[in-house]
């Protein structure tokens, strides 16, 4: 198969493109490919021209997520910046596209007089990785306001789907196997647009007194155990501010842990391990990781020289 994009594609393509300049932690390795689609039907075109067995991985803003060092042997599909869609589509309803930043979607909706949402100004992500995981914080779960959405399938055939094909729970979907969300539609309450632009203003200051907002992180990285707190459960096992490498456990809030300036993906995935091994030692609580880790840990792994084409330029 060539590794050049047929000409009716639009998008731009990038061999070799590092994605520690799409994660918010900061490392990663190459992606074998990368693929920037110009819209919805550009990114059918381009995953129906795949092979049956490329590995898939879609990006968003890159939070809750660890890309190893050995990178990424397969299709990176970012979101971010190519379905940035987002529309009232009813008088309580919003259609937004997976690409779009969960903050603008607060914000668009405390704007329309549409409430609910408000916590999504506090999820670092877009709408894609919040469907993904049923993104949530303050309380308030992605899921619980979804009354349908749209997916595309590694073939590049979209369907519209009902949240009862899906198993969600806390911060867990189960049914999507290899496809993608495309779009949420969200099914809203009405609500007094400056009461919801207060709201979304309190949940900022709170995340900006109690998380570390201006250094490299995934955002949390342990999922709560039921009936408890995983920053409460490092905290005590006496992990704060511990150290490997350039990855550390942040002195300001346990379940977050940063990247220092100068850490690996292995640092900070040896790092994860080894928090929840000291966790399981002192608590008898074995925490489950929120982060999703991906990709090959192979240090060995030669970048090539990257190279982009632009898909309209192609052939």
């Amino acid at each position: 198969m060539s590794m050049n994009p047929p000409i009716s594609l639009r998008g731009v393509l990038r061999f070799q493109e590092s994605l520690a300049r799409y994660t918010t932690w900061r490392v990663g390795g190459p992606a074998r490919r990368f693929y920037r689609p110009a819209d919805l039907a550009d990114l059918g075109a381009y995953l129906a021209r795949q092979s049956p067995d490329e590995p898939l991985l879609w990006l968003g803003l890159g939070s809750n997520l660890l890309v190893r060092d050995g990178g990424f042997a397969g299709s990176v599909i970012l979101m971010q910046g190519a379905l940035q869609d987002i529309r009232r589509s009813g008088e309580y309803s919003v259609r937004v596209e997976a690409g779009v930043a969960c903050a603008k979607v607060a914000r668009f909706c405390a704007r329309h007089g549409l409430t609910g949402v408000e916590f999504l100004a506090g999820i670092p992500g877009t709408m894609g990785g919040a469907l993904a995981m049923n993104a949530g914080a303050w309380g308030g779960e992605t899921w619980r306001w979804v009354s349908a959405v749209e997916t595309i399938d590694r073939n590049g055939q979209t369907r519209y789907r009902s949240p009862d094909d899906f198993t969600i729970a806390y911060r867990s979907v189960v049914g999507l196997k290899e496809a993608g969300f495309t779009v949420a539609h969200l099914s809203l309450q009405p609500g007094c647009p400056d009461r919801s632009s207060a709201l979304i203003r309190d949940f900022l200051q709170q995340r900006n007194r109690s998380q570390p907002t201006r250094v490299a992180s995934c955002g949390s990285v342990f999922r709560n155990p039921p009936d408890d707190y995983a920053a409460r459960l490092i905290d005590t096992a006496g992990l704060k501010g511990y150290r490997i490498g350039g990855a550390q456990v942040s002195e300001k809030h346990a379940n977050f842990i940063v990247n220092t300036g100068a850490a690996t993906a292995a640092d900070l995935e040896a790092l994860i391990g080894y928090v929840a091994t000291r966790v399981e030692a002192s608590h008898g609580v074995r925490l489950r990781p929120e982060v999703r880790i991906v990709g090959d840990s192979g240090q060995c792994h030669q970048i090539l020289p990257e190279s982009t084409i632009t898909a309209r330029e192609a052939g």
